[in-house]
């Protein structure tokens, strides 16, 4: 099983993006596939080694967020 570091730029990325769709953990959670309690430790800062799992579905659902972003 692979761990991956995810960087504050990262972590910040993340929190701006829910910031700005103003959505809740719990929303996100339902929309990334990753478990609101992953999420709200990686928010407060107290899980930055993640699952590649948990990495690709963050990183996805950022790009994702891109695409809609560039079709509006």
């Amino acid at each position: 099983m692979k761990l991956l570091k995810l960087t504050n730029s990262q972590i910040l990325a993340l929190k701006r993006k829910r910031g700005e769709l103003n959505i809740s953990v719990l929303e996100m959670s339902r929309e990334t596939g990753v478990s609101r309690w992953t999420l709200d430790k990686i928010f407060k800062g107290e899980k930055t080694n993640i699952h590649k799992s948990t990495f690709d579905k963050l990183n996805d659902w950022l790009i994702n967020q891109l695409d809609v972003l560039k079709e509006q």
